[in-house]
């Protein structure tokens, strides 16, 4: 293709052309259908990993889960701002949902320095109340998530949907572990090391994506 008609092209042009080559080099019959296959496949568009094919993880229930909560407007709370500036707000307010971040919440910041934390997991606690029934999308912090499985262990909350990709070396892998093993809340998770707060913003947008065309 012409340097030219690279440079004009619309960025719908360019998703769907994307779209179209990670299709051609992963021919039927894929690991994943339906839904499942549309949140991979723009996770693969993100970030040009085809290792996600064999790495990610659904709970039976999360893409469902995900857009009912969605399609009734709920809270999507993430551990990072860059997730939560990677969700894109045209589609949230068509559905009436909304996105919030609490990491540089002046309470949040002096709770987490009060008792030698991480901000990260001191913002779940702030965040704790409104967990029920919203959407949690963690992509950065491995304690956001073990702070979020701990007190789903003692009941205080139990989210529609969490997506849990927290990306690291400390404690990525053996948190992703254990949101895998409990039982409360489905998830979609990246078995490993990788993760990252652009993928997590991701898998909303594309579960946002898929609550729209079901309106």
């Amino acid at each position: 293709m012409k340097q030219e008609t690279l440079v004009t092209m619309k960025p719908a042009e360019i998703e769907s052309r994307s779209f179209a080559i990670i299709e051609s080099e992963i021919p039927e019959p894929r690991p994943f259908k339906g839904h499942e296959w549309l949140v991979v496949r723009r996770m693969i568009h993100t970030s040009a990993d085809f290792e996600l094919l064999t790495l990610t993880h659904f709970h039976p229930e999360a893409v469902s889960r995900g857009v009912e909560a969605l399609s009734r407007g709920c809270l999507i709370i993430t551990d990072t701002e860059m997730a939560r500036v990677g969700i894109t707000q045209n589609r949230l307010s068509r559905l009436g949902s909304s996105v919030e971040c609490y990491i540089n919440h002046p309470e949040v910041i002096e709770k987490a320095r009060k008792e030698s934390a991480t901000r990260s997991a001191s913002a779940v606690d702030y965040a704790l109340e409104k967990l029920n029934g919203n959407i949690c999308a963690i992509g950065n912090a491995p304690t956001s998530l073990l702070r979020l499985l701990y007190w789903m262990g003692k009941g205080r909350c139990n989210p529609a949907l969490i997506v849990g990709m927290p990306v690291g070396f400390v404690n990525a892998r053996e948190s992703k572990e254990a949101l895998m093993l409990q039982k409360q809340a489905p998830f979609i998770t990246i078995r490993g090391r990788k993760g990252g707060s652009t993928l997590a913003a991701t898998v909303v947008n594309q579960l946002a994506e898929i609550a729209l065309g079901k309106k």
